[in-house]
């Protein structure tokens, strides 16, 4: 039996076998051959055919490399790109990019729940051209400096500038684009701040941290059948008296019931990802 094989049928009998296998994911340093497919949710699922984001390209960088979290699918890939060209046409700065997916997607042993199936990247509000001058040669030393104030009660509007609500819109219009999450007080800011047309805010979603980047997210591929997609957007622009209660809630993220532990999620992963792990 591989140690891949192992390390699944131990992720439903032991508690250790979460991290395990999150760790067994994050150790493939190269895609699953075949044609590209995201499986599963996006909490709970892997990615087959990724292709790499390049490190530099137009408009845009790639920070921490050492993570290896660079890949996604054809779709993600091209999405960055081309808002990163548009991000250079307008001269609005650089994207630096955080985390897409693992080059096969599935858990990783740190960070993020999300981010399995390689529709989903994290993408800074930093945009200094001159930011990666004080990088290391991975990219690892440096973080995305909060656009929040000092008490976390709003905007620090020496941060906040109209450059993050037009890269938001570049996104938001990638019609691939599912929905974008931001923290409530950005979106407060872009629902007082947007004139004309304001369809585009309709994906521009609420959640709790969110303050150094955004999250954007690809709806489900055509050509991956087993790809489980989220509940539909609701209709407006998502400026109405919902805003509201993120202000009531409390300020740090909440734990909602009782979540289930990192190996039984592991073991509720489609079976096609035991083949994506291991091919």
């Amino acid at each position: 039996m591989t140690n891949s094989l192992r390390c699944l049928a131990a992720a439903g009998l032991l508690l250790t076998a979460g991290f395990a296998c999150a760790k067994e994911w994050s150790q493939v340093t190269n895609p699953a051959p075949g044609r590209p497919q995201a499986i599963g949710q996006t909490s709970k699922g892997c990615l087959a055919g990724a292709v790499a984001l390049p490190a530099d390209g137009v408009g845009y960088h790639v920070m921490h490399l050492e993570r290896h979290r660079n890949f996604g699918h054809p779709h993600l890939v091209d999405m960055i790109e081309s808002i990163g060209r548009a991000t250079a046409r307008d001269r609005l700065g650089v994207l630096h990019v955080g985390d897409l997916s693992q080059p096969r997607g599935g858990p990783t042993p740190f960070g993020h729940r999300s981010h399995q199936t390689g529709l989903d990247v994290d993408v800074w509000f930093a945009m200094d051209s001159s930011l990666l001058g004080r990088a290391d040669s991975l990219r690892s030393n440096l973080d995305a400096p909060s656009l929040l104030n000092r008490t976390g009660s709003g905007l620090n509007q020496m941060l906040w500038d109209d450059k993050h609500a037009r890269v938001l819109e570049f996104a938001s219009r990638v019609p691939r684009v599912e929905r974008i999450f931001v923290n409530p007080h950005i979106k407060r800011e872009l629902c007082r701040s947007t004139t004309g047309d304001r369809s585009w805010l309709r994906k521009i979603r609420p959640w709790w941290g969110h303050d150094d980047h955004f999250h954007a997210r690809l709806s489900c591929p055509p050509d991956s059948p087993q790809c489980e997609s989220q509940e539909p957007l609701p209709a407006g622009d998502g400026c109405d008296s919902s805003m509201d209660w993120w202000f009531r809630a409390p300020t740090t993220t909440p734990t909602p019931g009782r979540k289930a532990p990192h190996h039984i999620e592991i073991s509720r992963m489609p079976k096609e990802c035991q083949w994506v792990l291991m091919d």
